[in-house]
Parts: C-alpha cells; structure tokens; sequence
C-alpha cells in the first residue's frame, strides 16, 4: 500500500503571484499563503498564523497568475513537495513547498476581477444568490490556457 500526500488549505494570499516562464513555456506562480487559528488559553484569544508556500504549475499558474492577489481568500488542495538547492554561499537548504491541484477563489467574483477589469458585475436574483457570489474552481488536470474563471 502506497502513503497519502494531501494538503487542504483556506487562507489569504501575503502577495501577489511571482510567475516565471522556464525553457519550453512552462509557466510556474508561487506565492505565501497565510492561515490562522484561534483558541482561548487563560481567557484570552490568542491567533496563531502559519505561512506556506504555494506553487502553482502551468495552466493553473496562468489563471493564478491572472486573478489571484495579495489579501485574496483561497481554497487550495495540493501535496507537500520538500526539495533542496544551493544558496548563494554554497550551502545546502531545504524548503518544504505546497504544489497546488486545484483551488477555489472564495468570495464575490468582483473580488477576482484582474486590473483590466476582466470579470462581469451580474445583479442578484430573486432567490439572493448571484452566479458572482459561487466559488471559481480550477485544477491541474483542466486549466487550460483560454480557461476564464467568469
């Protein structure tokens, strides 16, 4: 029997995506993600954040690249990956990374809208629930390059 590799994250984005584009057009994002949990110890609220690194691969990277921001609520699903490199002194590092499958944009559609203003403001139905309002997903395996999230 194999193991499981499975990370669940919600949290905000700590800045925009850095993208770059390796040989043979591979697009990769990456960016921190922050989340937090609170819990009371003698009476007070304390909040812990913990800091990840996301990393994005090729179509999904693309859309990431295009609608994610700084501040932005993210669902994210993806596997732990540890790698190592050398630094500038030539010593070893190791960093523990989240490389994302899928994520969901939570929040109004409005809220994802790129600086173009790519993105359409519907209003609200009778029933109160606008088509904007919905979670956008994305995976790995259909992003593709024409995907728009609206």
């Amino acid at each position: 029997m194999s193991g499981i590799n499975k990370v669940i994250l919600v949290g905000h984005l700590g800045k925009d995506p850095e993208v770059r584009h390796l040989d043979g057009g591979v697009t990769v994002a990456s960016f921190p993600l922050a989340t937090s949990e609170s819990y009371n110890k003698d009476g007070r609220k304390i909040e812990q954040t913990e800091w990840h690194n996301i990393v994005m691969w090729r179509g999904l990277a693309d859309i990431a690249s295009k609608y994610l921001q700084k501040g932005k609520l993210v669902y994210i699903e993806g596997k732990l990956r540890t790698r190592s490199f050398e630094d500038k002194e030539g010593h070893k590092k190791y960093t523990t990374e989240v490389v994302a499958e899928n994520f969901t944009m939570l929040g109004r559609k409005s809220d994802f809208e790129n600086e173009n203003g790519e993105g359409s403001h519907q209003s609200k139905p009778e029933n109160g629930i606008a088509k904007e309002d919905l979670p956008m997903n994305y995976d790995k395996d259909t992003a593709a390059d024409d995907d728009l999230p609206f």
